[in-house]
């Protein structure tokens, strides 16, 4: 048996009763198991740590928690940047706090990174005091231009559409300090450029040593962890989040749209200070101050419905076309968002999860993982989901033999049947690395890349491509689609998703 203390997660998409399930299992565990005395809730959503902004952060109001408490939930002001390390830590407190009244932890949220990082220890990077031998010899040995840079790095990533110039300086600084990483990034997706280089800047290494030191280690849990995975089809949660959407506009999310544009147009718009007063009806020049200043990557201003509503409340004269389309795009981002919810649980932690089992027999997992199927509601969620997880719970905690994870629903068994992925750092870091395509690069300072492998053989397949070799090829006199060449200065055309897919992996290695 296990020495690790037991905790609970609940992962999934938005939308499918996260919050619901673990305010109804800390109900049932106030009624005492296996001497437990209770639950205490901690949020795992890095949207709702920020105080106030219930509407647009989809917070469950106070009154129907039922009186269980939350910890880490509205504690941090819409101005304030709060990242996964400093959650990890805040968390581990609230837990160790809970073990010692006796309580079991319920860790529920939909940003899965972010208890990816609780569960598996020695998976971010430390603070360092000194360089590297690597990093000082690769920091000696930059031109004065990229070593300028690298000294006085940007507060925020630039826009690779607006300034791609600066963008591709970036990615050429973390060639310089760090080829193979380099190699993993598009010169666009200034995000992961930037926080490659924020890692070297903190630590004092590249985050090639880093993973090297990673894959030394095992994927050992902090904790017994039991996962519930709440799940809902597809083509059905996408009309629940269609209608949430309405309904947040009802409820007043443009009120706290206008309300972050006024603190994003503050200059003192990280100081607590700053949202002590309610905001009047921002327009005007404010609006404009906003919209220069905010950065869509950092902080509550990810929150969906924040830039998809800009240029309704910019304009100086808004329509109804404007809101339509403001509705729309926050409603195809929310679908969106779920969408990638379910790719990082499957290709990320799910794989972490297995590993650490080490294909364990599901009666010995130190991480039992559970898929909940929410796809119907009413006495359907209350069967599938809430009993389910109520039964699965009382015998994770009572040390008994739990059921096998794939036989609670043909859904389950689909969802949680994977691909073996790989899980070791460095065999992460050889992947996906991204190449130069130079028939299809147009303007040297904008190289047009492609992820090598499948990716790249169908690019090569494509009518854009073989238009523009033929072209080459006409002017000088060789085709040029066998020259796709590694270039980690420069990757391939992002995919918009993944781009998006990191709401703090500006602190993460790969």
């Amino acid at each position: 048996m296990s020495t690790l203390k037991p905790i609970i997660t609940i992962c999934g998409t938005t939308g499918v009763g996260k919050s619901k399930l673990s305010i109804e299992l800390a109900l049932k565990l106030a009624q005492g198991m296996h001497g437990w005395k209770g639950a205490r809730i901690i949020n795992a959503d890095s949207m709702q740590v920020y105080t106030g902004m219930d509407v647009i952060t989809n917070k469950v109001p106070v009154a129907e928690r039922m009186g269980v408490e939350h910890l880490l939930m509205d504690f941090k002001q819409p101005g304030e940047q709060y990242v996964v390390g400093q959650w990890v830590q805040d968390a581990i407190k609230a837990i160790d706090e809970t073990h010692r009244m006796d309580m079991i932890p319920i860790i529920v949220g939909g940003t899965s990174y972010w208890i990816q990082h609780l569960i598996f220890p020695n998976r971010l990077p430390t603070p360092g005091q000194s360089l590297s031998d690597s990093v000082a010899q690769s920091i000696a040995n930059l031109p004065p231009e990229l070593l300028e840079l690298f000294n006085a790095l940007p507060e925020h990533p630039p826009s690779a559409a607006s300034h791609p110039q600066d963008a591709l300086l970036l990615h050429n600084l973390l060639t310089a300090l760090d080829e193979p990483v380099a190699q993993r990034w598009h010169w666009r997706d200034t995000r992961k450029v930037m926080g490659s280089l924020r890692v070297i800047k903190d630590t004092g290494k590249a985050p090639s040593e880093i993973i090297i030191e990673q894959s030394k280690t095992a994927l050992i849990p902090r904790y017994r962890t039991l996962c519930f995975w709440v799940y809902a089809e597809p083509s059905i949660l996408n009309e629940r989040l269609d209608a949430r959407v309405d309904d947040m506009i009802k409820e007043g999310l443009l009120n706290e749209i206008k309300e972050l544009r006024a603190i994003a147009s503050s200059p003192a718009r990280s100081s607590p200070d700053a949202v002590e007063k309610k905001p009047a009806v921002v327009t005007g020049p404010s609006d404009e101050s906003a919209a220069k200043q905010t950065d869509y990557t950092v902080g509550i201003y990810q929150s969906i419905g924040y830039k998809e509503f800009h240029d309704y409340l910019a304009s100086p004269e808004p329509s109804e076309k404007l809101f339509a389309s403001a509705v729309e795009q926050m409603k195809y981002g929310t679908r969106q968002y779920a969408k990638r919810q379910i790719r990082w649980l499957k290709n990320k932690l799910l794989p972490a999860i297995y590993s650490a089992n080490g294909g364990s027999d599901h009666a010995a997992a130190l991480l039992p993982v559970y898929l909940l199927d929410a796809t119907e509601l009413g006495d359907q969620w209350t069967s599938c989901v809430l009993n389910q997880g109520e039964r699965i719970t009382e015998a994770f905690l009572g040390n008994e033999t739990l059921l096998d994870p794939l036989s609670l629903s043909e859904r389950a068994r689909e969802m949680l049947t994977i691909d073996v992925k790989p899980t070791s750092p460095t065999e992460i870091l050889r992947a996906r690395k991204k190449v130069v395509c130079p028939a299809c690069t147009l303007d040297p300072s904008q190289p047009f890349m492609v992820e090598a492998g499948s990716q790249w053989e169908a690019h090569r397949r494509s009518r854009t491509h073989r238009r523009h070799a033929s072209r080459d090829k006409k002017m000088h006199g060789q085709s040029v689609t066998r020259r796709a060449t590694v270039h980690s200065d420069i990757p391939s055309k992002v995919d918009a998703e993944d781009q998006q897919d990191q709401q703090d992996q500006h602190r993460s290695i790969v």
